[in-house]
């Protein structure tokens, strides 16, 4: 997960004006280990709440057109320098799917997170293709 705090507004003002960076650090890290920290509270299952209310909102915006700004794994077509890649990123989800990636300006912290994502998914998909001998 790569926040792009700029982008993060309350009522139109930057988070970062309103709340100090170590305590938006801390929120950005619990934000990343939510998951974890769910299924360490439920004990068994998994976290599947926020991934389900995700979906929903997705398949909400393409049946109705609703033409959201949401964050999707998408093919990367070059935008933000990832190129045939599925990676999360902004995307228009109107009633023809994916109709658009939103190109925000990222800090280089920013890019550099994006990038090192990127390379995993990378490495992971070469990790699959050997196993699977494709």
């Amino acid at each position: 997960m790569v926040p792009v705090l700029a982008c993060s507004t309350v009522a139109g003002i930057p988070v970062g004006q309103l709340i100090p960076k170590d305590r938006l650090d801390a929120i950005v890290q619990r934000t990343r280990d939510g998951g974890a920290e769910i299924v360490k509270l439920l004990k068994t299952g998994s976290a599947y709440y926020a991934p389900s209310a995700s979906a929903v909102e997705m398949v909400e915006s393409i049946l109705k057109d609703k033409k959201r700004i949401l964050p999707a794994a998408v093919l990367a077509s070059g935008e933000y320098g990832v190129k045939g890649l599925f990676v999360g990123l902004p995307a228009v989800l109107g009633s023809k799917g994916v109709e658009g990636i939103v190109q925000m300006k990222l800090t280089s912290e920013e890019q550099a997170a994006l990038d090192k994502s990127a390379a995993a998914v990378k490495e992971l998909c070469a990790v699959v293709d050997s196993l699977m001998g494709w």
